[in-house]
This record gives structure tokens, C-alpha cells and sequence, in this order.
């Protein structure tokens, strides 16, 4: 190849490979410039909105015992002064602490809301009087000023809330299918079970063989001698076999209502 025909070739290599370089470098640049940008236009927009205040609230979850109003003044307990420095998990920690509520989810919407789903607790008898179980045999202290009258009164030592209220499930179902009903159950310090029926009846279960023993009494109670002038008291069925059962005089007004039947 001719001296002059190669070294120009040489030279629109390189003229090439340099315009390559150049439009790189730019594009590049171009790319960093616009983050640049984007990174400052976020931070103005971030410096601008830091003082937005929580000005909504929205409850869901339809609570039954738990208002808004209590809601609200939970809630007013954290910072709401911003939006983004909002804890959440605080204020969600601040509505689980109310009474009847079992657990809480607390969100942000933009601009200014918080949104906070509420579970209540389903209560479904009292406890030791002075507080009240929910559905999982956990205990926890609200009003029952709004409560069901016919709620199971269940007694026992602290720890035992779940044992006691599985073992009222068990006993109430054994007797429903027989036609009695089962108001009440105690168990006491050494674990001796105490039941008591809507018709005034206790059985004394002891601490062993709790269900057999409650099968016992329904398949001895129909059988049992009827008195005119009393009522069955107590049935002890802390035996191997059989039963011991003691009677409580009648009032003046049972006997009256009973010799009118």
C-alpha cells in the first residue's frame, strides 16, 4: 500500500476511535448532571414538606367497644408534628395499650393521615371478677358495662387463664349435647376443678380424670332420686367409682311453685 493511503487510513482510525471517546465522556456527563438534579430537586421537596403535620385519622376494622375519641387521644401521645419523622410503630404501640384492643396496624398516607386498622378483643367470659378472656384464653382488663349478662364467670391462679378456658369449652359441650349448661368453673391453687350448672348444681371434679368424671354425672344425673322437699346441692365425684351428692332445702317459694306444678 502506497505510504500516503496507509497513513491516511491511520488517521481516520483515529479520528473515529476520538469521536467514540467524546460522545462516552458525554453521555456521561449528561447522566450525572440529570442525578445531580433529581438528588436536589428530592432534597428541596424533602426540606420543603419536613414541618407537614398529621392533620386526618382513619379507623378500619370496625371496633365495637373502642371509639374514635380514645382513639384520637391515644394517638395525640406521639410527636405529630411530621409526617416523614412519624414513629409508627409508637403510635401503634400507644392504640394496642388501649383496653379492648387486641392488636393494631398504623400506616402513613400521604400528605397528612394516618391510617390504623383495629382487632378487638372477643371476650367470652369473666375472669377472676375483675378482668375478662378473649377467645384465646388470654386475660386482659376493660369495662364490661357493655357486656352480656350470661357471659361464664371462670376463676383461677394467674398463668392458668388458657387451661381453664379450654377445659370450660370441653366440659360445656359435653353437658349441652345432655341438656344442662355450664355457668361457672373454679380451679383452685392445687388444681382441684370445681363446675357449676345454670340449675344450681356444683360438681366437685378433683384434679384427675376431669372429663370422665363430668361424663359420669351425666350418665348418673337422670337416674338421680328427685326429693320433694330439697334440691341437689353438691355432687362429689372425686371417686374411683360412683358419687356422693348432698341437698340444700328448698325455699318457701320453690316448694309453693313446685306443688303448683
Amino acid at each position: 500500500m502506497h505510504p500516503l493511503l496507509e497513513k491516511a487510513q491511520q488517521l481516520k482510525q483515529q479520528l473515529n476511535f476520538n469521536w467514540s471517546l467524546i460522545f462516552g465522556v458525554s453521555f456521561f456527563l449528561v447522566v450525572v448532571i440529570g442525578l445531580v438534579q433529581i438528588t436536589t430537586g428530592v432534597s428541596d421537596w424533602l426540606v420543603e414538606n419536613k414541618d407537614a403535620q398529621i392533620k386526618h385519622l382513619t379507623v378500619q376494622g370496625h371496633p365495637k367497644y373502642t371509639d374514635e375519641t380514645a382513639i384520637i387521644k391515644a394517638i395525640k401521645k406521639a410527636d405529630l408534628s411530621s409526617f416523614f419523622e412519624l414513629d409508627v410503630k409508637h403510635v401503634q404501640q400507644l392504640v394496642q395499650d388501649l383496653p379492648w384492643v387486641a392488636t393494631a396496624s398504623v400506616r402513613k398516607q400521604w400528605p397528612d393521615t394516618i391510617q390504623v386498622y383495629v382487632v378487638e378483643h372477643e371476650v367470652v367470659a369473666h375472669w377472676n371478677s375483675d378482668l375478662l378472656l378473649n377467645q384465646s384464653g388470654q386475660a386482659f382488663q376493660a369495662s364490661s358495662d357493655k357486656l352480656d349478662d350470661n357471659l361464664p364467670q371462670l376463676y383461677g391462679p394467674e398463668g392458668s387463664e388458657e387451661e381453664a378456658w379450654v377445659a370450660f369449652k370441653q366440659f360445656d359441650e359435653m353437658l349441652r349435647v345432655n341438656g344442662l349448661t355450664l355457668t361457672s368453673l373454679a380451679l383452685s391453687e392445687r388444681f382441684s376443678w370445681q363446675l357449676w350448672l345454670d340449675n344450681g348444681i356444683r360438681l366437685n371434679l378433683g384434679r384427675k380424670d376431669k372429663a370422665k368424671r363430668v361424663q359420669r354425672f351425666i350418665d348418673v344425673y337422670p337416674r338421680m332420686e328427685q326429693r320433694a322437699d330439697a334440691q341437689v346441692d353438691t355432687i362429689d365425684l372425686r371417686y374411683d367409682t360412683g358419687l356422693a351428692v348432698s341437698f340444700k332445702p328448698m325455699q318457701e317459694e320453690q316448694l309453693q311453685n313446685k306443688s303448683k306444678a
